[in-house]
Parts: structure tokens; sequence; C-alpha cells
């Protein structure tokens, strides 16, 4: 077997994979050429990676095991919980409360509807079981009895569970009893256990349980997905796989087996970290970052070059409170599905075509209009645009589609519909940038607009003009984004504890002594603990709230420091500020072993300007429109719209009224003009 650097290194050669519900990209950087790849996502997913690590490493003319390093983020944790295909999972609770799962929280799905379901427990009730023991915030009360464990194993073993959840009342603030429970179950069961004080050492029951069931649920089948993806990686003589985890960063795969509930979202995160590695934000207030896929779109925010994280995020009902980069996902992607509903409008998503059949104009038998197949209509992909570098397109299957939704619609053809599903797409994806900027008191304007995924680009200067942003930046790898992030991602671990203790009266020694377990904890899942930077941070809140914000820590805690970064947090994010007491309710910490993105040469050569075809804009009609392979387009290079720019894995579009540059590593900026450029 070669030997292989680490993923971290700067040289070599480094190669990202991000699973999407439709497809699934590649990125691999050899010395300094970028080659990018495009397959239809499989089932299963690790068979559409490695068909995507041959096609790169074809078109690279290198070997797979040549490569150094590989990092990979994907959707089988996300997709077990949307599918409800995870493991059979039981839940061990305190007596009494078996039904935290099931009643959760006091609000409702919808609140005036007298027949409005929540979602379903992952854990069915006849697989909750309880132990007689007793823990109060301050300390066990009453120990549990390993006999009634090992009985409690045994019924386990007969009703054929493939994986424990273990949460007990207050494991948060003396986990002393659950940690009994888990290692007994542990040597009792060759089973995976997830305990709640090590999945998420936080206060409040519900959430803290449903986090816990929800690592259970997907642990089986992210241990069978990562296990064999290495066994295959190996096999290839290639480096075992670095899994991008939801807040950001890469792990180790024997880090992300033990801890699966890290891996949900880690494709979208892995877009953001991609967004915040390319383009620079110090001219603006921040990135807004748009991913549209196939199956989806995915808005977030970047700000002094860092990804917004957060740790409060439900995915179909499901809270899971684990630190995540702050990604709002639409169903509306290029193979969402429109419709029209009973009352006669039409409708965008979220049911999708998927990568098989896809939509109409792939030309394998889907017969569903959708956004791409609009696209197609309105002349912004073009008859002779191979998808992924190689699909050809079925024009005719797109019109009829669209015509039979004309039909359904009352509308005048299929260009009309046309005009329709691009026009409704765009209003779903604007309303979900608003919510990550007006209603977080942004104001759009102030940040530019940063288009990736593959369809992407062709929808972002129209969303931008419907917010008034005056710049677009469309990335080099903007196709694949994800999968490059993958390539610039740090490596990142977090820990979280409760103290819920008053600020004002705070035991400095106390809290020093639990931020000391905390970094042990996180960089000794470090690769190089000499590398890595240590960041420590607190969960505050007014006394009365029930919602925190989490404010930076500096080495040694400094209550009035801690007070007065809080009240400018709240007052930023509310818009008011009080003198009332302050408690810390949670502390964290997060250690991070930098990456380093990887350096790209853009030659631009050729003649880019490859024809022209008609295409529609919204306000401006059918236009006669320039076509250019952007690949070709050298740096320094200006290109006015109407233009469509074409690459193997995506398309952008600059509608009149906008111009574009290519800058030194191939990155488009897109501003507005001040008059209609014809």
């Amino acid at each position: 077997m070669p030997s292989h650097g680490s993923p971290e290194d700067g040289d070599g050669t480094r190669i990202g994979v991000d699973v999407g519900g439709t497809f699934t990209d590649v990125a691999l950087t050899v010395d300094d050429r970028l080659i990018t790849a495009k397959v239809p996502t499989t089932d299963p997913q690790h068979v559409g990676v490695l068909e995507g690590i041959d096609k790169a490493c074809d078109r690279a003319d290198i070997d797979p095991a040549a490569i150094d390093g590989f990092a990979h983020a994907m959707t089988v944790s996300v997709n077990a919980l949307l599918e409800r295909g995870g493991a059979e999972t039981a839940l061990v609770t305190t007596d009494g409360f078996r039904d935290v799962l099931e009643i959760g929280r006091q609000d409702r799905p919808a609140l005036y509807d007298l027949e409005a379901e929540k979602p379903a427990s992952l854990v069915p009730r006849d697989l909750r079981f309880e132990v007689d023991e007793r823990t109060t915030a301050d300390g066990v009360e009453r120990p549990v009895d390993t006999a009634e464990v090992r009985e409690l194993a045994a019924t386990l073993r007969e009703r054929d569970v493939e994986a424990v959840a273990v949460s007990l009342l207050h494991a948060y603030a003396d986990p002393a009893n659950e940690r009994v429970v888990a290692e007994t179950l542990r040597e009792e069961l060759e089973l995976p256990v997830s305990a709640s004080h090590e999945v998420l050492a936080e206060f409040r029951e519900f959430e803290r349980t449903s986090t816990t069931a929800v690592d259970a649920y997907v642990r089986p089948a992210i241990d069978r997905y990562v296990g064999r993806l290495v066994d295959e990686a190996e096999s290839a003589g290639m480096p075992a796989p670095r899994i991008m985890q939801a807040n950001g960063g890469i792990a180790d795969p024997e880090t992300v087996r033990e801890r699966a509930v890290t891996t949900t979202l880690s494709g979208p995160a892995a877009g953001v970290v991609g967004a915040a590695a390319t383009v620079d934000d110090a001219d603006t207030d921040g990135l807004v970052t748009f991913d549209m896929g196939g199956t989806s779109s995915d808005v977030s925010l970047v700000r002094d070059g860092q990804a917004e994280r957060t740790t409060d995020a439900e995915i179909d009902g499901l809270p899971i409170r684990t630190p995540m980069v702050d990604v709002n996902t639409v169903g509306a992607g290029g193979g969402s599905i429109a419709w029209v509903d009973a009352g006669g409008a039409l409708r965008v998503g979220p049911e999708s075509s998927g990568a098989r059949p896809g939509p109409a104009c792939y030309g394998r038998g889907g017969t569903a209009p959708t956004v791409t197949d609009a696209n197609v209509m309105l002349g912004y992909i073009g008859p002779e645009t191979a998808l992924g570098g190689e699909m050809t397109l079925d024009v005719e299957a797109a019109r009829d589609a669209l015509e039979r939704l004309a039909d359904d619609a009352g509308v005048d053809g299929a260009l009309e519909a046309a005009r329709g599903v691009y026009r409704v797409a765009n209003a779903t994806m604007t309303r979900t940038i608003r919510s990550v900027t007006v209603e977080r008191g942004h104001d759009p304007r102030e940040f530019a607009l940063v288009a990736f995924g593959g369809a992407g680009p062709m929808h972002a200067a129209a969303l931008a003009d419907s917010l008034s942003v005056d710049r677009v930046v469309v990335p080099r790898p903007g196709g694949v984004l994800s999968a490059f992030g993958l390539l610039a991602a740090d490596e990142s671990y977090d820990a979280v504890r409760t103290v819920g203790v008053d600020l004002e009266n705070a035991d400095t020694e106390t809290i020093e002594a639990v931020y000391d377990d905390l970094v042990a904890d996180v960089l000794a899942d470090a690769s190089d603990r000499d590398a890595a930077s240590v960041e420590r941070a607190a969960d505050c809140r007014y006394a009365g709230q029930s919602f925190e914000l989490t404010v930076p820590v500096d080495e040694a805690f400094d209550a009035a420091a801690v007070a007065d970064r809080f009240r400018d947090v709240h007052e930023r994010t509310y818009g008011y500020a009080m003198d009332e007491a302050i408690e810390v309710v949670n502390v964290r910490a997060t250690a991070t072993v930098p990456g380093s993105e990887p350096t790209i040469r853009h030659d631009g050569e050729g003649d880019a300007r490859i024809g022209t075809r008609e295409a529609h804009f919204p306000g401006a009609g059918a236009r006669e429109t320039a076509v250019y392979d952007r690949d070709r387009l050298a740096a320094g290079a200006t290109v006015t719209g109407p233009a469509v720019l074409e690459q193997a894995e995506s398309t952008t579009v600059v509608p009149p009224t906008w111009m574009g540059t290519i800058l030194a590593d191939g990155t488009l900026d897109m501003t507005r003009t001040d008059g209609d450029s014809r």
C-alpha cells in the first residue's frame, strides 16, 4: 500500500466527494489542477461514490491509489430519518419517563388544526423501557441496580433490537447512573449503545432524549456505510475517508461511527465551508450562500469568514441539538416537481423526481414537469448541453411535460408554464433567504449572494433582483462546491456541558474545572493536539428566559466580559438589552485543526464564445443570448448580459442588466448594471 499524507496537507492529490439527493459531486486536485465530476447518486450510496472517484481519476489520468487525502460528505443519516429507515431502536430511561419522546413540547405543527399529528417517535412505546433509579440536578439519590439492567439486556436481546439509546433523568448533571446502565448493556449486548451524557450533556429532557435516540437510530446505518467505504478505499489503495460533520469540520471514520448524529446535514455544511473558503466577504456584511441542487435548496450565512452555526435544529420534526452549520433547507431543487393544487394554484416541490427517472428532459422515463424542464424551455439549458459532462437532453420530453402542466394550470402553452414554474420556485427560495436575513435583523442588500450547486447559478441573479442584492458570486467549482469545500474543511470537534449558574455569583474555579474537562475531551479526538486551537464559549440568557445566546469566553473566565458580550449579542439579535440577572446555562469547547484550501490554477484558454440561443427573461422577454464555455474565459474577461455560461456540472445565467467579471481563480463576480444591456 502506498503511503499517504494527511488530508490537511496543502500539497498532494486530494479528493472530495459529496453525495446529494440527485447527484454525487467530485472535486479532485492534482498539483494545481482541479478536476471535477458529477454522477447520479446510487442506492447504496458508496457505489456512486466509487463511480465518481473513478470518473475523476480517469479525467486526471491518475490511479485512485495516487490519492493522498479523501474527504466525504453523505446523506445516509438524514435519509434514514426522512425515510424512517433507521435501526430498530430501544430507549432506556428513568422510571416514569418513558413517554418523554411522545409528550415533547407544547408547540404543535398546526395550532388550530384539531386533527394535526406530531411526527411519529423513532422509538415505539413498546420498545421504551424504564429502570428504577433517580438522579436530580444535585446528584444521584438512588443508585441503579445492575441486576435489573442485566435482566433488561435479556429482554432487549429477545426483542431483536438493533440499537439502544440510554437517557436517564438529569444525567447531564451527574452521569453516574447512566454510565452504569450504558456500560452494563455494552457488556451484555453486541449492539451500539448511545448514552445521553456522551451524545449531549445538556439539560432539557426532551431534546436530550431525542438527540440520543437519533444517534442510536442512525448508528448502524452509518457504521455499515462508513465501514464499507473504508474497506473499498483500502482495496483501491486510497486513504480512509475523513467525514464531514454537521458542524462544518471533518473527522476520522471511527469518530463519526461512534457519534453518528454529528453526520446529519453534512453535505450542506460542506457547501457553506466551500463558499467561505473561496469568496472574500471583507467588503460586505457577509455572504448569503445559496446551494440549489437536484432535490432541495440550502441557504446559510457566512460572516467574518465563518459559517454561522446553531445548536438548535430539527429534521422532519425531530429535535437535534448538536453543533451544526445553520442551514435552512427548502424542497425546491432542479428535480422538484411542478403541480397544480386543488385550488388551481401552481406549486413547485417538495416532491422530487430524484436521479432516476429524474426530470423529463433526462430521457430516462420521467414524465413529471420539473424546474430543470422549465429551465430547458426558457433557454437557460440548451438542447446541446451535456449535464454532468455526458448526459444529453430530451427537449421534446420537457416540452410535453410542461404542456400537460399548462393544461392543468389553464395557461397558454409550455413556455408560459415554464415561466410560472421558474417564478414560483424563485419565490420559494426568496422567502428562505429572507428567513435567514431580514427575519434575523440583517439587510440582504449589504450581503453578497454566493450561488452554487448544479442549478443555483441559473437562478441566483433573479433572486438577487427580488432582494435588491447587487452582487452575485459564482465560484469556479460552483457545480460541485460542496465537494470542493471538503478539501478546504478544518478538522473540528465539539463538547458541551450544562452548568446552570447565576453569572454574578458563578464560582470561577468550578467553571474552569468544567472547561478543563471539555478541552481535554475535544483534544483527545484531534489528530494533532499540537496543531489544534481551542475556542471556549458559553450559552447565556436573562433569568426567566427560555432560550440562550452563545458568546465567546476568553482563556480565563471573566464574568464581566461574558456579561458585556451577552448584552451586546442580545441587543443585536433582539433589538434591546437589560440590566437583569444573567445565567450561564451551558459551557462549550471546540477544538480545530486547520485545513488547507488547495491552490487552483485557472488558465482560461481558447475561444470562449460558443454560440447564441434564444432565452426568456422575467421582465425582458425573449432575447438572443450569447453562450460561453465558462472554463475558457480568462481572468479579467467580462461578460455582459444576457449571457449563459456553461460548465460540465452547472450553468450560470447572466440576465440583462447584469455583467460579470472573471477573477484570477476563475470565480465569476456578477454585478448589476444601470441600464438594460443589449
